[in-house]
């Protein structure tokens, strides 16, 4: 990802691709599992369905809940926002009409195997970095900048994993 010097007012974004020897059928299985998530994450603690749900659909819910060495313990409530079996899985964080965050998953077909990409907006709520940009206001490009490496740094690692567990399924 290149540096644009971005303010959190901007809704950065960042993403992260890897190819997978498997067709996206067999990488779906995974992509859409929200409870292997936490296993891949060093941020993401527990994940739980609400109001009845058991699977992703548009609409459906769940609490996932977080700790971060500097940021501490939370919970968040996310909506899927978009599912499209075999291609797209999409959250939003907080306020599906005005998120702070949004979280998705992108399945390409590339030969015998997939591209998958996860990809993340900040904003444009407010989220907990909010309490540091208001605390350091001069420091908010530095603080989106490393709150977005974390980020891609935590992606990347989970499709690897993914990556990893698709292929030795196979």
């Amino acid at each position: 990802m290149e540096w644009t010097g971005q303010v959190y007012a901007d809704t950065p974004t960042v993403a992260v691709q890897t190819f997978i020897d498997a067709p996206p059928r067999r990488v779906w299985a995974f992509v859409s599992d929200i409870h292997l998530m936490p296993r891949l994450s060093e941020e993401l603690q527990s994940v739980e369905w609400l109001d009845g749900a058991t699977g992703p659909a548009v609409g459906a819910r769940f609490i996932g809940r977080n700790a971060h060495e500097a940021m501490g313990n939370w919970e968040t409530t996310s909506t899927v926002v978009e599912f499209e079996p075999e291609r797209r899985f999409a959250w939003a964080v907080g306020d599906p009409g005005y998120p702070s965050s949004i979280w998705r998953f992108t399945l390409q077909p590339e030969g015998a195997g997939t591209v998958l990409e996860q990809w993340t907006q900040m904003g444009p709520a407010r989220s907990g970095l909010n309490f540091a940009i208001d605390a350091m206001p001069e420091k908010e490009q530095k603080i989106v900048f490393v709150r977005l490496r974390e980020f891609e740094f935590g992606m990347a690692a989970n499709l690897s994993a993914i990556k990893d567990l698709v292929e030795k399924d196979a």
